[in-house]
């Protein structure tokens, strides 16, 4: 069950629940905008290394630290960045470095331990998305951003995308007229991110240039199996990852979330894969093969109704075949976002440009203008005081989808129940056995204040 919070804890996230699509107050700044920001990189494998490329790329950073629990993948960026200090634990690097700014681009389950020290330290954070593995832990990081005057960013890259800019504006412009229903899906490869489980019963040895206990971090305790979790695989284990929600939910749920200027789901629920669903050995460890979560949002004055409902699927799901009328008999793209409104719907899809139909009908429409930004520079650029240092997706914000997010996962474990959210006091009211999964508890030795 989840730990009692506190009284001053319980005020401070409570005045977040509710802000939708508020701008929040820009973070501390610099007078000097062309001072160099020391920066450290936590995490430069895989999506961690593009981090770092992009970062160090700004002509205003200096990346004067790396970490990476593996030496091995580490390497090719210490070729890049020789002057800079190299650790193998992120807590003797932020003890250790006077720093400005860090990402933290690890696997989900140190996203919050990592990102707290960091604030608690004073420094700017860019994190990843996810932007937290349970709720009670995006809360605290959400206040804890908001109490504070740092630039903070998630990493929700195509939310600075133009494309996304014009389908958010066509939505709250009243485009397509108020909107009724909300259709989302995720359907590209998943053979890497998708196992089936449960979890292996062997044990190999660990790789000389990796730190396994410095991996699992806060998660329990396991032995190392070799390609089973590091690099690739953790995604699919609940104790490390959030599964396809937790992936790409964060990248295509933020357009209608941000667009509609949604507060906290009133309640959840999902469908999935039988199979999982009947064995408890992975349902314990692993994710279902395919989801469809039903989230229902008190209405806006973007929305038709009083509610409204987002349908999310993935793993080979898409929207009904009777919605297909709603895009002129088209196929459906791999990934995207079907808005249904008043006078027509739009279409986004990921990574690419919004569409609105009836196609004859919005003829004449064209998109909205905006200058071209770069979700890494603007998180730069924020820190100097460019542009009124401000972010896209600053943790209050990013908290709050993310908890959106993750109550997708808790509900994958209670199939067909619907959950009722009781948003201010962090609990599910009508099925208390959920509530074991709003926070964890941290292995011995890797306990965090404020966590």
């Amino acid at each position: 069950m989840v730990n009692p919070i506190d009284r001053r804890n319980f005020l401070t996230t409570s005045c977040l629940i509710g802000l939708g699509a508020t701008v929040f107050p820009a973070g501390r700044v610099w007078a000097n905008p062309e001072r160099k920001i020391r920066h450290a990189c936590i995490g430069v494998g895989g999506v961690g290394h593009a981090d770092f490329s992009s970062i160090a790329s700004h002509p205003n950073v200096e990346v004067v630290a790396i970490c990476d629990i593996d030496t091995a993948r580490a390497q090719e960026v210490q070729a890049q960045v020789p002057n800079a200090r190299f650790y193998q634990d992120w807590r003797e690097l932020l003890k250790a470095e006077e720093i400005d700014s860090v990402n933290v681009s690890t696997p989900d389950h140190m996203h919050a331990a990592i990102t707290m020290t960091a604030l608690v330290k004073g420094c700017h954070v860019y994190c990843q998305k996810p932007l937290t593995h349970n709720i009670y832990e995006a809360r605290m990081i959400g206040a804890k951003a908001a109490e504070s005057d740092l630039i903070t960013q998630m990493g929700t890259q195509l939310t600075s995308h133009t494309a996304e800019r014009i389908a958010v504006e066509w939505i709250q412009s009243g485009t397509i007229g108020k909107v009724r229903e909300v259709y989302l899906w995720s359907n590209k490869p998943a053979e890497k991110y998708r196992p089936k489980g449960p979890r292996p019963e062997t044990t190999d040895p660990v790789p000389e240039s990796v730190d396994w206990d410095g991996w699992l971090g806060t998660a329990p305790e396991r032995p190392y199996v070799t390609g089973v979790y590091h690099p690739s695989w953790w995604r699919g284990w609940q104790d490390f990852g959030c599964g396809w929600l937790g992936d790409m939910g964060c990248h295509i749920m933020d357009m209608p979330y941000r667009s509609l200027g949604l507060s906290m789901p009133l309640s959840v629920k999902a469908e999935v894969e039988p199979e999982w669903a009947a064995d408890p050995k992975r349902r314990r460890e692993t994710f279902p093969q395919w989801q469809i979560v039903e989230y229902l949002y008190p209405g806006t004055d973007l929305t038709a109704d009083d509610t409204v409902k987002l349908t999310w699927s993935d793993g080979g799901k898409y929207p009904s075949e009777a919605l297909r009328k709603h895009i002129e008999g088209r196929e459906w793209p791999p990934q995207g976002a079907l808005m249904i409104g008043e006078h027509g719907a739009m279409l986004k899809v990921h990574g690419g440009g919004p569409r609105l139909y009836p196609r004859e009908k919005f003829a004449t429409v064209r998109p909205p203008k905006f200058v071209p930004q770069n979700h890494y520079d603007q998180f730069i650029d924020a820190i100097l005081g460019k542009d009124g240092g401000r972010t896209h997706s600053p943790f209050p914000y990013a908290a709050q989808s993310t908890e959106m997010v993750l109550m997708g996962t808790i509900a994958l474990r209670f199939p067909s129940q619907k959950l009722d959210w009781n948003a201010a006091g962090m609990r599910f009211t009508n099925v208390p056995e959920a509530n074991q999964y709003v926070r964890c508890t941290y292995r011995p030795g890797w306990e965090v204040a404020g966590l």
